[in-house]
């Protein structure tokens, strides 16, 4: 499949403000280079990636959307582990309930990362937080990404994931629980900042053989939800079409990215995914004009 730049956006990317790689104007020099129609930057719980690409000024001709990943708790109608996120699009960025919300969060980030070094080092890991704060960079985000890249730079893992697959994903040993707020919370913030919430990634809110139900939507719906990230790197072309079917049949925004976390994940790449992502320019303009 041809992939034309002009007419995809991506619309779901982390920079080094939270656990990308690629610093704010890294991802505006790039997203620039390979043509994209638009952007929007949607780091974990900060909204510092925005404000640093609109203080380093949008190419011309290319889309901006302000934008935050946020990490709540699954609705009750579909328990299981992990989080459910919350992709928070056009939001005001001075918006100081939703700031003293996702600061919070931060802060629940940092409390858990000596636990996780700790039960790290309990496995005989020579590692320090000194090591993962190089990691991550003087004003990156810790993260468990940040974590996986000592180990492997360390050699104590053969790659990146195994890294998350042996020690640091949910239920595994070095797995460390942390605070998230409530889904209708975030949600509400989101609405209350001038935002669009969109559930991010929805086939990883699932559980093997259990795709999200009607029911489930309805709920997220009832709270305030305006959209679903139908495209997405990971999503298979069936599951593709099943969200954007639920989209059909609720009256919600479609939206799409490729989770683009630079060299922790590199075979995502801006704008293309895996290699044949595209993300319709359509999404970007309905998303921008909703009222």
């Amino acid at each position: 499949m041809d992939f034309d730049p002009p007419a995809c956006v991506d619309l779901h990317i982390h920079t080094s403000a939270s656990d990308g790689t690629f610093s704010p104007t890294e991802i505006l020099d790039l997203a620039s280079h390979i043509q994209l129609g638009a952007i929007a930057i949607t780091d974990h719980d900060t909204l510092d990636g925005s404000r640093a690409a609109l203080t380093a000024g949008i190419p011309q001709r290319m889309g901006f959307i302000t934008g935050v990943e946020i990490s709540a708790e699954r609705p009750a109608l579909f328990p299981g582990k992990g989080s459910c996120h919350i992709l928070g699009y056009r939001v005001n960025l001075d918006d100081r309930n939703l700031n003293q919300t996702l600061a919070r969060l931060q802060n629940a980030r940092k409390d858990r990362n000596p636990r996780i070094l700790e039960r790290l080092q309990s496995f005989g890991f020579d590692l320090t937080m000194d090591d993962i704060q190089q990691a991550a960079g003087p004003k990156g985000q810790l993260g468990r990404p940040h974590f996986a890249q000592v180990m492997l730079n360390k050699g104590y893992v053969p790659t990146f994931s195994a890294a998350f697959d042996d020690y640091l994903a949910t239920g595994k040993p070095a797995y460390v629980d942390k605070y998230r707020v409530e889904c209708s919370r975030a949600i509400e913030l989101i609405r209350a900042a001038g935002g669009i919430p969109v559930l991010a990634h929805p086939a990883l809110l699932g559980t093997p053989g259990r795709r999200l139900e009607d029911s489930v939507v309805l709920a997220l719906k009832e709270m305030g939800l305006i959209g679903i990230e139908a495209y997405y790197t990971e999503h298979t072309p069936a599951q593709r079409e099943h969200y954007l079917e639920l989209a059909r049949k609720h009256g919600l925004l479609v939206t799409g990215g490729s989770d683009f976390h630079g060299k922790f994940k590199p075979r995502t790449k801006l704008g293309r995914g895996r290699g044949n992502l595209q993300v319709p320019i359509d999404l970007y303009h309905a998303l921008n004009s909703h009222a």
